[in-house]
């Protein structure tokens, strides 16, 4: 039996986000009364991410550990961002109903909620670890489940989802707001008040400011996205060889941004068998995207579902679905090395 299983949603039978109580304890509107589950917060992203942005990569972290909302992101970013840049970060903050997340008596909160906004589970621009159930799968429990991507370096990406293969930001911008925000039930969506933004305004203004949204310093990196030697430790070194090498990562993470912008199938269903678990299907998964690895350290847990926690499990995962029968300290030099991206 393949050691990795689908996680356990409690009382989670239907879509809507999920937030981790890290993140609920200081926003209190995100809490949910029909669950009971929580990732602990080791495993979890900082709850207040650095911002870099690729119009001032002197400033650094431009939030200096702030967590930026609606109340906020003007004091931060005017003088920044250019006027269409802010309100799209504005509306990036703003929050909009939702499925589990809205005024009427079919929510999941004990108050009614204006719902949620994007930066809600992208905290930053980043992640939370935040997560719902993939929308477009049905019988129910053939449904998996979804973690909240990155959104550092989305101006190299070509392709949005992890699955849907959207192919702009701003495709899957509409697509959050028109299906998934909603479980895909369009009846309900007006019920709640569903939020259809303009594309060529709102839509566009959001993604400008997302377009600036950098990946973290690597200071180990040289100016092709490869280790300077000169400055990586000799596991570092050895870490790169294997993942050009003997762990084949680059077949589909390639340097500089350790992303073929493509989707790939692992065929993981090879090892498990078909079975229900904890109410869900151990299906298949199928073509999974790409994502890329740099900045990789600060985006646990890891996986299109989130399946594995920590960097360790991640490559132990790949050395067995891949069957590269890596040692240990193999498996110790790969993992150093992508803490260096």
């Amino acid at each position: 039996m393949f050691p990795y299983k689908p996680l356990p949603f409690a009382n989670h039978a239907e879509g809507g986000m999920l937030f981790p109580e890290m993140i609920t304890k200081p926003l209190p509107r995100l809490v949910r009364f029909d669950l009971d589950f929580d990732l602990p917060e080791h495993i979890l992203p900082d709850a207040a991410p650095a911002i870099f942005l690729t119009t001032r990569p002197d400033l650094g972290d431009v939030t200096k550990g702030r967590l930026i909302t609606i109340e906020n992101y003007y004091e931060i970013f005017n003088g920044l961002l250019n006027p269409k840049q802010l309100e799209g970060l504005r509306l990036l903050v703003t929050q909009f109903p939702q499925q589990q997340f809205n005024a009427t008596e079919d929510r999941r909160t004990d108050k009614p909620s204006l719902g949620v906004a994007c930066f809600d589970c992208h905290a930053n621009g980043h992640a939370n670890g935040a997560n719902h159930l993939v929308g477009d799968i049905r019988p129910q429990e053939f449904r998996h489940r979804i973690e909240t991507p990155s959104l550092r370096g989305v101006n190299i990406q070509r392709l949005f989802g992890s699955q849907r293969a959207l192919k702009t930001v701003e495709d899957f911008t509409e697509f959050e707001q028109r299906a998934a925000y909603f479980d895909g039930d369009m009846c309900m969506a007006a019920k709640k008040g569903i939020n259809v933004l303009e594309r060529g305004s709102q839509v566009h203004f959001m993604a400008e400011f997302l377009a600036i949204l950098d990946f973290p310093p690597a200071p180990k990196l040289n100016i092709y996205g490869e280790l300077d030697s000169a400055k990586a430790t000799p596991a570092e070194r050895r870490g790169e060889q294997l993942f050009n090498g003997k762990a084949r990562c680059n077949a589909c993470h390639p340097a500089p941004y350790y992303t073929d912008n493509s989707m790939h199938d692992l065929k993981a269903e090879r090892f498990y068998k078909r079975e229900m678990v904890n109410g869900m299907m151990m299906a298949h998964d199928g073509a999974i995207k790409t994502f890329p690895l740099r900045g990789i350290k600060d985006s646990p847990p890891y996986l299109h579902d989130g399946r594995c926690f920590t960097l360790e499990d991640t490559v132990e995962y790949f050395n067995l679905v891949q069957q590269l029968r890596l040692t240990a300290p193999e498996k110790a030099d790969l993992v150093a090395f992508l803490r260096a991206l």
